[in-house]
């Protein structure tokens, strides 16, 4: 096992618990609170991992805040709404949808942004470009306004669920320990029920592997 401190946290879950699933692997490799990847770095941009439109060209955000504004004005241009944001990044989109938006007289005054953000060094950095923003850890905080909700690039970033397709049925996948390796491994009985895979999966060949996103459900529902 390496010296870094996120991989032998996991690597001692593991060891006392048994493998465990996909997505609380994943879950604990971005978000957890010490060393998770999204909660101690900035990853975006030449010295990051990747990148997304908004870091690229203005217009991206500005197109977005030109879309909203037409929204507002055909909602009658309410008095208060929530202008929300999953996963801002940087707050690059925020703040080029912002310098639209500001072009529409009365539409500034009537917005309030609201940031969902986990991790505290991202936070700062759209501090520094949305000052006035209100953030939240979750959905269910935001005030009870009319809501225009931007996510870019945010759902495809959640921890998933994966079951692969075995004789006995949909087995989910989990990590384990394999010396000091992680390695993927199957639950040891599969599914009773079916009903959560996409319905084109249900009858694979053996060997097929159904990715979901529960994470990703519950915050849509919510």
């Amino acid at each position: 096992m390496t010296d870094n401190a996120l991989a032998q946290h996991i690597a001692r879950l593991i060891e006392e618990t048994g493998p465990i699933p996909l997505s609380h692997f994943m879950a604990l490799a971005l978000g957890h609170p010490d060393h998770g990847y999204y909660m101690t770095r900035d990853p975006f941009g030449a010295k990051g991992d990747f990148t997304t439109a908004p870091e690229i060209s203005q217009m991206f955000g500005e197109l977005i805040g030109l879309w909203l504004a037409d929204q507002w004005l055909r909602q009658g241009s309410p008095g208060r709404v929530a202008i929300v944001e999953l996963g801002p990044g940087r707050g690059t989109l925020m703040s080029d949808l912002l310098r639209a938006t500001a072009k529409i007289p009365g539409m500034a005054d009537a917005a309030e942004i609201h940031f969902i953000e986990m991790s505290p060094v991202l936070r700062e950095a759209q501090k520094a470009r949305v000052p006035h923003a209100t953030w939240h850890d979750s959905v269910t905080t935001l005030p009870p306004l009319p809501l225009f909700l931007v996510a870019n690039e945010f759902f495809d970033a959640l921890p998933v669920t994966q079951y692969q397709r075995t004789r006995q049925g949909w087995c989910e996948r989990y990590v384990g320990l394999d010396g000091e390796r992680f390695v993927p491994v199957l639950a040891p009985v599969p599914l009773a029920n079916d009903a959560a895979l996409p319905a084109a999966m249900r009858h694979a060949d053996e060997g097929a592997i159904a990715e979901i996103s529960p994470a990703g459900s519950a915050i849509a529902e919510e």
